[in-house]
């Protein structure tokens, strides 16, 4: 080799399985719904303490028919490793859903606990979206995105709604990117949402 001669250096761009999560995927879930959820989950049991919500959100990802199921999520895996999760599930069946988690709310932690319904029947509602804090920035976040909008906008022609805060601008220019367009405010948990 002479001198001065460049060595091309390649990247190698991992590529990320997305899949339906199964119930061994739970416990993983319960955390990746904490990244996208936390302060929320800490008015549910009315402190800020990381361990009970995990422990509150692992209680649902563990078990069937309920919003947080492992049942409703994707999940997105380099490897054998989770790297990316969303939470969807229809808007119709919202108030079903929720009822274990009101019921639990109610009985250990606030009694009058009645939060708005944040979707409604006519849209498949991604609840929660999280990228594990190793792999943002890499777009393996988009890619779930992307296989979300094609199987639930484009393969089954239904209307995929989310909802994201008003001052998380990098989010929303991302949701835009995907397709997404503003539809109207909405207040969940006292805050302020599109």
């Amino acid at each position: 080799m002479r001198q001065g001669t460049a060595i091309p250096i390649y990247r190698v761009q991992k590529s990320v399985m997305i899949q339906k999560a199964t119930s061994k995927d739970a416990q993983t879930i319960a955390y990746f719904l904490f990244m996208a959820m936390e302060e929320i989950v800490y008015q549910f049991i009315g402190k800020k303490d990381k361990e009970m919500a995990l422990k509150f959100l692992n209680h649902f990802t563990v078990k069937s028919d309920n919003q947080y199921s492992w049942q409703n999520c994707f999940i997105g895996k380099i490897d054998d490793e989770i790297i990316t999760v969303a939470n969807v599930y229809d808007g119709a069946d919202l108030l079903r859903l929720r009822q274990q988690v009101i019921d639990f709310v109610k009985t250990n932690f606030n009694s009058k606990f009645n939060p708005e319904s944040e979707t409604q029947s006519g849209e498949m509602y991604l609840d929660c979206f999280a990228v594990s804090p190793n792999h943002r920035g890499q777009g393996f976040g988009s890619k779930l995105l992307t296989f979300l909008v094609e199987e639930f906008a484009g393969k089954q022609k239904q209307v995929l709604g989310l909802l994201v805060e008003k001052e998380n601008f990098n989010a929303k220019k991302l949701y835009q990117k995907m397709g997404f367009t503003y539809v109207s405010d909405q207040k969940l948990m006292g805050k302020a949402l599109e």
